[in-house]
């Protein structure tokens, strides 16, 4: 009877290790999946999802992840207003939950903000250029766009992108980007 108790008590513990083991494995490989999940990623799968989102410079932005490109996020605001966000200058992100993006990404669109600021030239939309230094965004139309800017013709909003209402040309370095706001 003696090695029989001792035998099991041997065996439990073999078990108990090997499910330790186990364990330690599983939240190992969980956390090498999780440090390969970027934010824009998460931001995908949070695709209708209300949130604040922290942005350098210390502003913040309200509304709907309503799409999400491989650097940028459109979000739109509780105004109406679509704000096209770098990803590089989100600081933070609240009000999508802990588990948020955890279910399996959504992939982003295929192209970047520059491809995005394009579109928004070619149609001649009116916008409003926010920038990480902070002050009041700059409205115009974006004339062209570079690698790493735009340049954006300044004039007053609700005014038509012509020669005699262009206050000034500003070039803007992308990286400066703190949202693009769309004033259709």
């Amino acid at each position: 009877m003696r090695w029989e108790r001792l035998f099991a008590d041997l065996e439990g513990q073999l078990a108990a290790g090997e499910r330790r083991e186990l364990d330690d494995e599983v939240a190992e490989r969980t956390r090498r999946e999780r440090a390969l999940v970027r934010l824009v990623d998460r931001l995908g799968a949070a695709l209708g999802t209300g949130v604040t989102l922290g942005l350098l410079g210390g502003q913040r932005a309200e509304g709907e992840v309503a799409d999400v490109g491989d650097d940028w996020l459109l979000v739109r605001t509780g105004g109406g207003r679509d704000l096209l966000v770098p990803v590089a200058v989100v600081a933070s992100v609240q009000g999508w939950g802990s588990g948020s993006g955890s279910g399996g990404p959504r992939p982003a669109r295929r192209f970047g903000l520059g491809y995005a600021l394009r579109a928004l030239s070619r149609d001649r939309v009116t916008v409003a250029v926010g920038l990480v230094g902070g002050g009041a965004p700059l409205v115009g139309t974006i004339d062209a766009v570079g690698a790493d800017h735009l340049d954006l013709a300044e004039h007053p909003e609700g005014t038509p992108r012509r020669r005699e209402h262009v206050t000034a040309t500003t070039t803007v370095a992308t990286g400066a980007l703190l949202f693009v706001e769309s004033r259709r």
